[in-house]
C-alpha cells in the first residue's frame, strides 16, 4: 500500500528522533561508490537537517504526486534508468542518508518501487577540514570556486585539453585553461589551495582530479550550497578554525583577486584584465606583480 501524507508525517517524525544529532557520516570506499548503484527505498533516510523534515516546512505534496505519477510507468530501476539518482551519504548505524532527492524517494514509495537509483557522495566532513588544517605548515592560503571559474564549458572559454581514455569516462569535467600552472605557482609560493563547490561532488573525486594534472589540494570544501540548520553551524565553525590559521588570503574571483589579512580591516581588490593571454595568464600576472621576488 503507498504510503499515505499521514503516514508520511509520521515517518518523518520517526526519522528525525531517531538520527538526529545520532547518526555519523562514514566514508564509502571507492569500490562502493563504483559498485553500488542502487538500494532498497526502506535503507533510505531522510536527513533531519534538511527542510523537507522540517515540520514547519516538510514536503512539497504535489513535487511528489508528479513523481509518483512518472514512476509508475517509467521508473523501475531495471526498467528505465532515471534522470537523476539519489544522492545519498553512508551514515552509521546503518544504510543512507539522503543529500539530495527526498521528493523521488516518497514518489518512489508511493509507486510501490522497493529499489531506486543513488549514487554516493563523501561529502567534506568537519573532521575532514581539521585534518586537513592540521597538515598545513603554512599560513597563507589561496580561496577558488570550483563551479564558477575552475570547471568551463569548452565551448565558451578556453579549456585544457580533456584527460585521456579512459580516465575522461570517468573525470567529464572540463578545467579552463591555465588553471593547472597558475595553482602550482601559488602552492610553490607556500598557498595553501583551498578550492570550494556547492555541488555534491565527492571530495576524494575533486583531489582525485586534481592529481591527474599533478595539482594537490591543500583543502576541498563540497556542497556548501545546503541549507541545513547544522551544515549552516559548521560553516560558522570552519571559517574560524579559517581565521585562527591563515594570516593571509587571497580569494580568487571571476573580475578580481581580493588579498585580504586576518589582522587588518582593509583589504587589497585587484581587477583581473583579460587580454589575448587568456585569464589565468592575467591572474598570474597579478600574482608576479604582489611578489615580484616570488618564486615562478
Amino acid at each position: 500500500m503507498a504510503i499515505s501524507n499521514e503516514d508520511l508525517k509520521k515517518l518523518l517524525a520517526k526519522e528525525v528522533n531517531k538520527y538526529e544529532g545520532v547518526y555519523v557520516p562514514l566514508k564509502a570506499s571507492l569500490l562502493e561508490r563504483a559498485i553500488i548503484r542502487s538500494a532498497k527505498t526502506a535503507d533510505l533516510h531522510p536527513n533531519p537537517d534538511d527542510e523537507f523534515s522540517f515540520p514547519n516546512i516538510g514536503p512539497n505534496y504535489s513535487i511528489i504526486a508528479n513523481y509518483e505519477s512518472k514512476f509508475r510507468t517509467t521508473g523501475k530501476v531495471k526498467d528505465t534508468p532515471w534522470d537523476e539518482s539519489i544522492m545519498v551519504q553512508k551514515i552509521h548505524p546503518s544504510g543512507y542518508m539522503i543529500l539530495n532527492g527526498h521528493h523521488r524517494w516518497v514518489g518512489a514509495m508511493r509507486a510501490n518501487i522497493k529499489r531506486v537509483p543513488i549514487t554516493i557522495i563523501n561529502l567534506t566532513q568537519e573532521t575532514d577540514v581539521k585534518k586537513m588544517l592540521m597538515a598545513s605548515n603554512h599560513n597563507k592560503r589561496v580561496t577558488i570556486d570550483l563551479d564558477e571559474i575552475v570547471f568551463c564549458d569548452p565551448n565558451e572559454v578556453p579549456a585544457e585539453k580533456p584527460l585521456g581514455f579512459p580516465v575522461n569516462r570517468i573525470y567529464k569535467e572540463r578545467i579552463r585553461l591555465g588553471i593547472p600552472s597558475l595553482l602550482h605557482i601559488l602552492s610553490k609560493n607556500g598557498y595553501d589551495i583551498w578550492v570550494y563547490t556547492a555541488k555534491l561532488y565527492s571530495y576524494d573525486y575533486i583531489s582525485s582530479y586534481f592529481k591527474k594534472y599533478s595539482v594537490k589540494l591543500d583543502g576541498i570544501i563540497t556542497g556548501t550550497d545546503r541549507k541545513t540548520k547544522e551544515h549552516e553551524a559548521t560553516r560558522q565553525r570552519l571559517k574560524e578554525l579559517m581565521e585562527n590559521k591563515y594570516e593571509e588570503t587571497l580569494h580568487i574571483e571571476k573580475d578580481f583577486v581580493v588579498r585580504s589579512f586576518r589582522d587588518k580591516k582593509d583589504f587589497q581588490d585587484i581587477e583581473i584584465k583579460e587580454d589575448e593571454n587568456g585569464w589565468s595568464y592575467a591572474v598570474i600576472n597579478i600574482i608576479k606583480g604582489l611578489y615580484p621576488d616570488a618564486e615562478k
